[in-house]
């Protein structure tokens, strides 16, 4: 793949686009996810599995309150990974990722990911450059096992916000009282490796793209919400799936 420079790629909407007319697409769209997002349950073939990565104050959780929130919960579940626990760093890196895919039927949110042992540990220094390559390998095999033997459709998106975005958010974590349960001082020391972050990343999305990242401007919600809705509903759609008949 083409090198990637994520600070050449814009994080707001297009001027063109619309704010009111693009929330109202969106409304659409969600219902119909709704009754999509019922018939891959009752189906049962496919599989879904949506990979979310970003900075922090990213806006990871409001989208998966957004476009998720309203679905059956019996066929949507959400996995939050943080920092691995000693039995999980016991075992190799994939090992309490892989006990999470989903099953047919299922779709499952990962906010944050495999993709963090790429990420955060290269930033950190914990990964060097030889294990970090010999990790994107494992992970790319580790998705094509996923999407090869078991029917699940991979879909990976990176929330792609500014800086400058960055810090309003987490300063309004400190202001809004609504907010200030997200707080974390640690969350501005990382701001400062912006730079190593990105780096971490581009090459996260060009070695590990056979199975292709969605690069989401992210700066404002509306525009953030439609794209991952767009993308979620042209990929069940294209499932062609059908109720199935009652069981004799």
């Amino acid at each position: 793949m083409a090198k990637i420079d994520l600070a050449a790629i814009s994080t707001r909407a297009p001027k063109e686009k619309g704010k009111e007319a693009t929330k109202k697409e969106t409304d659409t769209i969600l219902k119909e996810l709704d009754d999509l997002q019922n018939l891959l349950f009752a189906e049962g073939k496919h599989a879904v599995l949506i990979v979310l990565q970003a900075m922090d104050a990213g806006g990871k959780d409001g989208l998966i309150r957004d476009v998720f929130g309203n679905m059956n919960p019996q066929g949507v579940s959400v996995k939050s990974f943080k920092a691995p626990t000693d039995e999980e760093l016991s075992h190799d890196f994939l090992w309490r990722i892989h006990k999470y895919t989903p099953q047919k039927g299922m779709i499952k949110v990962f906010n944050r990911s495999h993709y963090e042992d790429i990420l955060i540990t290269r930033v950190k220094g914990w990964c060097d450059d030889e294990n970090a390559k010999k990790r994107m390998r494992a992970i790319n095999d580790f998705e094509r096992l996923l999407t090869e033997h078991n029917n699940t459709t991979i879909l990976k998106f990176y929330l792609h916000i500014s800086p400058e975005e960055q810090q309003e958010r987490l300063n309004e974590r400190i202001q809004n009282p609504a907010k200030q349960w997200k707080y974390n001082a640690q969350d501005f020391v990382e701001a400062k490796s912006w730079d190593k972050y990105m780096h971490a990343y581009e090459e996260a999305i060009e070695n590990c793209n056979e199975i292709p990242w969605n690069i989401i401007p992210a700066d404002q919600n509306w525009y953030k919400e439609n794209l991952v809705a767009v993308k979620l509903h042209e990929t069940l759609t294209g499932f062609n799936m059908k109720y199935p008949g009652m069981k004799k």
